[in-house]
């Protein structure tokens, strides 16, 4: 049972219930089909009787005209008539019906058991059973009321065999169809799993080409569809898209991280042979160890950066949100970074008071952090910084803005990248990490970063946290 696939799971299952069902449904109509059969067999020889009863008449004469063009029958009785019904003659529906005396004498009809029930006792609308060699006989009688037939009774008979008859009949055809119609649900429902499971196989077949290629491109080709199959490939679809973008920005990454912390490692490695050649000065050992130290420096910084990254990244829970007063945080910030007067540029800020988000609060120092650096890094000598924090109509707006170089336009979406740097003259001890940060901790907290700018004109970054993501 383990090795069956679960599509020949689900049309075994699907197969076995529907044997018990129309195996407990043919029991319940072959039962029931009986009784209905044998209620309509005594109600039809009820019937029938009560319905030749009133077709037999008494006249005291029948010299009249009328009496004598008819085709009814005649039978002589007591000192007149017996008219009967030409139709009274025919056995109808396998009812037999015949007029007796009350001495139990036939006057006309027929009855197939008279000898069987001739000791029968006429027993007016009163069904009566006679056993005949095994076979069961029904006896209805009724008597005329009529004047004239007083000592007469009409007794109908008719036998269970028809009932049986027509029950095998349906029970054969019931032995060749349901079969047929399970043999057919089984085969429809076979298709139906094997069209409806089609998808899993193929995710099933692209996940082991994935194992054995390494190849995340590829797609689970589902077809139109939403029923849950289908949204769990289209669910796989987009896993394997992220986890391809998560390995090329992985692979990224790390080509990029190699290749910043192989400049440093290089001016080391050639600072520490270029004093172990020969002997140096103590100036020239100093010189050399403040070149190694710088670089040691730098390479510490990107390493510390890295790591921040792949933190927020990988283990967000080791920075938890609660309620933050931005106001509050924004103006201690740009307080102690207007200090830094870096190529005399001013560092001014406007900020609405009272707004609070949940957030965290040393993340959020880091994006403000960073930006304002960041402006301060590529502003004009003796320019300007204003900072301002308030709310709009969707949300909060956090922005930071310069009247420095500014960034091109092909160049406004790549300086979000990992170790992308605009300017590397004017990079300083940049790791190029700072922008990137800045928007991860922006996603971190439900927001985004905007960015306008235009070459010459400065740049304007700013922070928007959607209402929704507000601290009720």
């Amino acid at each position: 049972m383990e090795k069956l696939s679960i599509r020949a799971k689900i049309t075994l299952w699907f197969a076995v219930a529907l044997v018990l069902v129309v195996g407990l449904t043919y029991g319940i109509v072959f039962a029931a089909g009986r009784q209905v059969l044998q209620k309509s067999i005594r109600d039809n020889l009820v019937e029938t009787v009560s319905r030749n009863v009133v077709e037999v008449e008494y006249h005291a004469r029948i010299e009249d005209e009328d009496l004598q063009d008819t085709p009814n029958h005649f039978v002589r009785y007591g000192g007149g008539f017996l008219e009967v019904d030409d139709a009274f003659l025919d056995e109808v529906n396998q009812v037999y019906t015949a007029l007796y005396q009350a001495s139990g004498g036939l006057l006309y009809g027929e009855n197939p058991i008279a000898w069987a029930t001739a000791g029968l006792e006429f027993a007016d609308g009163q069904l009566q059973t006679v056993s005949v060699d095994g076979v069961k006989y029904y006896v209805y009688d009724a008597k005329p009321v009529q004047e004239g037939m007083e000592d007469l009774w009409l007794r109908g008979v008719t036998s269970e065999v028809q009932g049986q008859v027509q029950l095998t009949n349906i029970s054969r055809l019931s032995l060749v169809v349901l079969p047929l119609l399970v043999l057919a649900a089984v085969v429809g429902g076979y298709l139906i799993a094997r069209r409806m499971l089609r998808p899993i196989q193929q995710l099933s077949e692209s996940a082991a080409q994935i194992h054995r290629g390494g190849d995340l491109k590829l797609r689970i080709e589902v077809g139109k569809g939403d029923d849950e199959v289908h949204r769990l490939a289209r669910s796989f679809n987009q896993m394997f898209e992220r986890l391809d973008h998560a390995f090329q920005t992985e692979q990224q990454f790390t080509s990029d991280a190699s290749h910043e912390l192989r400049t440093p490692m290089s001016v080391i490695m050639a600072q520490c042979e270029l004093s172990l050649e020969e002997p140096q000065s103590a100036a020239e050992y100093v010189e050399a160890l403040e070149v190694i130290q710088r670089q040691g420096r730098k390479m510490t910084k990107l390493i510390n950066d890295m790591l921040d990254f792949t933190r927020l990244e990988m283990h967000a829970e080791r920075y938890p949100l609660e309620a933050t007063d931005l106001s509050g945080l924004t103006e201690s910030i740009c307080a102690d970074m207007a200090l830094i007067r870096d190529q005399d540029i001013a560092l001014t800020w406007e900020v609405e008071p009272g707004i609070a988000v949940r957030g965290n609060r040393d993340l959020l120092s880091r994006m403000l952090t960073n930006l304002i650096s960041n402006a301060y890094r590529y502003g004009r000598p003796g320019g300007h910084i204003r900072v301002s924090l308030g709310r709009t109509g969707g949300g909060i707006e956090l922005a930071v803005a310069d009247d420095g170089i500014g960034i091109a336009p092909e160049e406004q979406e790549k300086i979000f990248r990992r170790f992308y740097q605009s300017d590397s003259s004017r990079s300083g001890a940049g790791t190029g990490l700072g922008l990137s940060m800045v928007q991860e901790i922006a996603r971190f907290h439900g927001g985004e970063i905007r960015l306008e700018s235009a070459p010459g004109q400065g740049s304007t970054f700013t922070f928007f946290l959607p209402e929704k993501n507000l601290p009720r």
